[in-house]
């Protein structure tokens, strides 16, 4: 076992509980301030460069906790889109995958908050790779801050928490990791540019509401219908669409935001005449948008069962569904593929051991 795996991961700590922490290692409260912005701010990953800090203090941090929780081992980059797929491995061994997607003037990070995901939604092949365990705070987030460190703070201009995992089932690490990441102190991502996507907890989407953060939030909805629903999505049966519905306007009033549906079009399951109506009168009802996200294959996970008889569908049909959405008042935006060629699109994170 890496001696490290005992250390205190100092970035899953509040910055109310990092000052908790350093006046317990008999330091001055505001040490721990001086502390945080070394590690949002200026990205340090090394206690030894945080010159304002006294040596024995340093010393302690050095002796009772780690800094970085992730290691980058391997990165793939799309020819066609400039989209970068990264592979981190945790300390303790596990891997995961993020993705930074350039578009225009936007660059977006898909971070994950579970090393593969229990939910098994059949158009996804992170479902199929099984789920191992959450994600710590920590660990969510350097998947940002190491990205940040290599290509330019700046350079992130948006967080989507989009890939491996379901948050809210995490929901304590991803709390924490927001909290983090809209601190008032830190200088980074502003929370109007941080999304999280769910399949579905009301009584989170419910709890993230009752937060002062105010983040994005995406539904994956993928369809209007109980039981198709329930066919692609597993969770749907537990935790059914019109509980999630009531959770989601819950949410929509109490942060003022829109809520933004994500929809996987999967063909002759959610591409029909009723799918349209029944969108329609959806987002009538709730302030919202819609996602339209091309299926992206899966093959490269072998699937079986409903997972391998699913189809995309065709490019032209997405346009004219698209536009008949838009006739009857929609907000409709369909989502490019981008980074398919090295498996890092919507729906295709996954590890194959």
């Amino acid at each position: 076992m890496n001696s490290t795996e005992n250390k205190l991961k100092i970035k899953d700590l509040t910055r109310s509980e990092l000052q908790s922490y350093i006046i317990g290692l008999g330091a001055k409260k505001y040490r721990a301030d001086q502390i945080f912005n070394w590690l949002y701010n200026n990205l340090s990953e090394d206690f030894d460069s945080m010159q304002n800090i006294p040596k024995e203090l340093r010393q302690l941090l050095n002796e009772k906790s780690i800094i970085s929780t992730l290691r980058k081992i391997n990165q793939d980059n799309s020819t066609g889109t400039l989209t970068r797929k990264f592979l981190f491995e945790t300390i303790d061994g596990k891997k995961i995958e993020s993705v930074l997607i350039p578009d225009n003037d936007r660059n977006t990070l898909c971070i994950s908050t579970q090393v593969g995901c229990p939910l098994d939604c059949k158009f996804c092949a992170t479902g199929l790779m099984g789920y191992t365990r959450n994600l710590s705070a920590g660990e969510i987030l350097d998947q940002y801050l190491s990205t940040a460190k290599e290509y330019g703070k700046e350079k992130i201009t948006n967080i989507v928490y989009m890939g491996m995992g379901e948050p809210l089932i995490n929901y304590e690490a991803t709390e924490k990791s927001l909290r983090l990441l809209t601190d008032e102190m830190n200088e980074g991502i502003t929370r109007n540019r941080i999304t999280v996507s769910t399949a579905g907890i009301p009584k989170r989407i419910i709890d993230l509401a009752n937060t002062d953060m105010r983040v994005k939030l995406a539904f994956s909805l993928h369809s209007c219908f109980e039981d198709i629903r329930s066919k692609i999505m597993p969770i749907n049966k537990k935790y059914s669409l019109a509980e999630n519905l009531k959770a989601l306007q819950y949410y929509a009033n109490k942060t003022k935001t829109k809520i933004t549906f994500e929809y996987t079009m999967l063909k002759g399951l959610n591409d029909r005449e009723e799918d349209i109506r029944a969108l329609a009168k959806l987002t009538s009802q709730l302030h919202s948008k819609i996602n339209i996200i091309p299926f992206n294959s899966i093959k490269h996970m072998d699937p079986d069962g409903i997972s391998g008889e699913l189809e995309p569908t065709p490019l032209d049909k997405i346009y004219r569904f698209a536009e008949k959405l838009r006739e009857r008042k929609v907000t409709v935006l369909i989502r490019d593929t981008q980074g398919d060629d090295i498996a890092a699109a919507c729906g295709q994170l996954a590890i194959k051991n």
